[in-house]
């Protein structure tokens, strides 16, 4: 197997950011570059152990002499297991192109009919990085609160002898343990800053809990005052159907009585026409 024409940047590993979670991150993208130095065309073909896990962009192509490309390659947003870290694997394949191409051959074509011999590989592994910005917050503050704990520590051996080296020992002890407490939370402050107080906390958790219980007695007093409203209402609907009523049986009688002296006025007007009608014959 021939030795790789071409200059693969990085050489040795392709690096690539994952989240505490084992996600990838979204929107992080490698780079490679493939230079071919020499004076022959080459054709080159991007391989990977995980190809459901990464985005290859251009996975294959033509190096003219003297040419360089850049080669993206996009993590998926998927989940990286930890055992299979060590096997995510990305390799170079390239061979000079045969006599006579003209660059209108298809390329998988070429690729089919080149001998293995002449293939070039180069292999790159990749590597996962983490965050670990906040762990090596930690560890300065634990490494600060230690060497405080130690001075503490010799200078209350150093004041036992006398009550009176005691005490000097305690002034002494007192003026060191501010001075490197102070030296502790210059170390601590970039991760004690951004949290507030637990007293501001609980102030504002019983602001919200007193929000909370104004709201629910104005909610009751609403609901009361709807309630008074539906009954008034009703009070009007049931005074106004006891009107109707009264004003029916007020009008009742005067109704009935018209009715019944209704037979009687036809009966009159009747003998009114025929006592008329009889005159004129007798006339």
């Amino acid at each position: 197997m021939p030795n790789q024409v071409l200059n693969i940047e990085p050489q040795n590993e392709l690096k690539f950011k994952v989240d505490f979670s084992g996600l990838f991150e979204q929107g992080f993208t490698t780079y490679m570059r493939l230079t071919n130095p020499s004076t022959d065309t080459v054709l080159f073909k991007i391989k990977t152990t995980a190809p459901k896990k990464y985005c290859v962009r251009p996975n294959s192509g033509v190096l003219e002499p003297n040419s360089k490309v850049d080669i993206a390659i996009t993590p998926q947003p998927v989940y990286v297991d930890p055992n299979e870290k060590h096997k995510h694997k990305f390799m170079v394949q390239s061979v000079v192109a045969p006599e006579g191409w003209d660059g209108k051959t298809n390329i998988d074509q070429v690729w089919k009919e080149i001998s293995p011999d002449q293939l070039m590989d180069y292999k790159l592994k990749c590597v996962f990085e983490t965050p670990r910005v906040s762990n090596l917050n930690d560890a300065g503050d634990n490494a600060a609160q230690n060497e405080v704990t130690k001075k503490r520590i010799v200078a209350a051996d150093d004041a036992k002898p006398s009550t009176k080296e005691a005490v000097e020992g305690l002034i002494q002890n007192e003026g060191k343990r501010k001075d490197d407490d102070h030296a502790a939370g210059t170390l601590s402050a970039q991760t004690t800053l951004p949290f507030p107080k637990t007293d501001n906390v609980e102030s504002d958790l019983q602001k919200a809990t007193s929000e909370v219980i104004l709201l629910r007695e104005e909610e009751s007093k609403l609901r009361h005052e709807n309630l008074q409203l539906k009954e008034e209402l009703l009070r009007l609907h049931q005074s106004m159907g006891e009107g109707r009523t009264a004003r029916r049986h007020s009008y009742g009688p005067e109704k009935n009585a018209q009715a019944a002296m209704m037979p009687w006025i036809a009966i009159a007007v009747g003998m009114a026409f025929l006592g008329i009608i009889i005159g004129k014959f007798l006339m």
